[in-house]
């Protein structure tokens, strides 16, 4: 049996305390008011000089046509010229109230995506009656066991978003579907059938409990077969394994359009759910690779070896590999085709985003595919720890360009809520996860593959 050791379990506390300290300050630090936006922007030296020219330039131009034009006509336009900077102080200042929400958002979503990966990871392996991995099923089970804790939280988040306490989702607003509003938008109310606060969140609850009930059932079952005398258990898992792929394909896709996609209501692509499997799946299979190698270190998984590691880190090389195909070829025909409301989608982040949004296909596809490509090199454990650790990273930016340029606009930064918010999830992830370890042997006895997987090698 595991023991947690203490070290961790301080470790895991002290991340969840400063995190939670971070994502403190992050709201707290928050503008209220436009005039604090306008001091903020000033600050950073961004402030509003080239609006403030713009208004300076029209007014006087303005005076040089004075005798063309009306007197009234030039206060009209001095006017507008004002009201059009105190719509961008009130609208950045809006961006800059949801950026906390935002980091908070991203982060809950990127560890949840990592344990529902490993979910799915485990759930094909079953369904494939795979001999190699059974010595790594009690590891899956363990990164599982975080689902619940974070189906919670981002339900809670869900939630908060449809009671209009934060406004990360845009679409939410009930103005923009009222056809009497002046803010009325036609393409979101056009997809008001789907995007509606209340289908959003009956969707949600059900995506949520789908997953965790096949979770509960397959812990459950694989514990049950330790004990039992036939392969019974066993058996039930490979079946309810098949059913529930397909039900996690269908809703992963859903989940994607839903979580994700949504922040930018007026852009779609089909390749999107794909797209974000391909992330999830490669963070997944990452962390395993990573808790297998920790526990080795630490005089557990005696019947894992270099090869059970080498092929972890096959499927990390392989899965990257595909989320580029994906990003590119989800990139390159939107970018060609050039239709203006669909290539706004990265005509956005290019200009607001170039350094996140293209450095992330440094740590997910070039770092990846230098480091692991060699087959000797996959063996060795800090090389994949490495590689892992650059991995986890750019997913997370994989993630930031997908959410914040739809929630913060150009008022994004790398401070205190996104720092706070990983160091948190981290912690929780990490006391979650090993301590679901202590709760049943490392190794699965009586899985029908067993001695097929403890003695591996390739």
């Amino acid at each position: 049996m595991y023991t947690l050791p203490s070290k961790l379990k301080l470790f895991a506390i002290i991340f969840m305390v400063v995190g939670a300290i971070g994502i403190v300050s992050g709201f707290l630090t928050a503008p209220s008011t436009t005039a604090e936006v306008k001091e903020m922007m000033a600050s950073h030296g961004d402030g509003h000089g080239s609006d403030h020219s713009a208004a300076e330039e029209s007014h006087s131009t303005n005076e040089t046509h004075v005798a063309e034009e009306a007197h009234g006509n030039e206060h009209a336009q001095t006017a507008d010229a004002h009201d059009s900077e105190e719509a961008h102080l009130e609208h950045t200042l809006h961006q800059m109230q949801n950026r906390p929400w935002s980091a908070l958002y991203i982060a809950c979503l990127f560890f949840l995506f990592i344990a529902l990966g490993t979910l799915a990871f485990y759930g094909i392996q079953y369904a494939a009656q795979a001999g190699w991995s059974p010595v790594l099923y009690r590891v899956m089970e363990g990164i599982t066991a975080y689902l619940p804790v974070a189906s919670v939280i981002l339900f809670v988040l869900l939630l908060l978003s449809a009671f209009h306490i934060n406004h990360i989702f845009h679409w939410m607003d009930p103005e923009l579907v009222d056809p009497e509003s002046s803010h009325y938008d036609k393409l979101i109310a056009g997809k008001s059938g789907w995007l509606n606060v209340p289908f959003f969140l009956i969707r949600a609850a059900i995506f949520l409990a789908g997953w965790n009930l096949y979770r509960y059932f397959s812990r459950r079952n694989s514990i049950r077969q330790d004990d039992a005398d036939d392969n019974r258990w066993f058996k039930k898992n490979f079946k309810m394994s098949a059913g529930f792929l397909v039900f996690f394909i269908v809703t992963e896709s859903m989940m994607s359009w839903d979580w994700i996609m949504s922040f930018d209501p007026h852009w779609f692509s089909t390749l999107f759910g794909w797209y974000v499997f391909a992330g999830m799946m490669v963070s997944a299979i990452t962390v395993i690779a990573m808790v297998s190698i920790v526990l080795k270190k630490q005089g557990y998984l005696e019947f894992v070896n270099d090869s059970h590691i080498h092929d972890l880190a096959k499927y990390m090389f392989g899965f990257s590999i595909f989320w580029t195909y994906l990003w590119f070829s989800q990139f390159m025909l939107i970018w060609y085709a050039n239709i203006p409301e669909e290539v706004t989608y990265f005509v956005t982040r290019i200009e607001d985003y170039k350094l996140p949004f293209f450095g992330m296909l440094v740590t997910n596809f070039v770092f990846p595919v230098l480091l692991l490509m060699n087959s000797d090199y996959k063996r060795v454990n800090w090389f994949v720890i490495l590689t892992g650790i650059v991995i986890l990273a750019g997913q997370y930016i994989n993630l930031f360009v997908m959410v914040m340029p739809g929630t913060v606009g150009s008022s994004w930064f790398i401070g205190l809520p996104e720092i706070g918010s990983i160091l948190f999830f981290f912690g929780l992830f990490v006391f979650v996860v090993f301590t679901a370890l202590t709760k049943a042997p490392l190794l699965a006895k009586r899985n029908p593959f067993m001695k097929e997987s403890k003695n591996y090698h390739y």
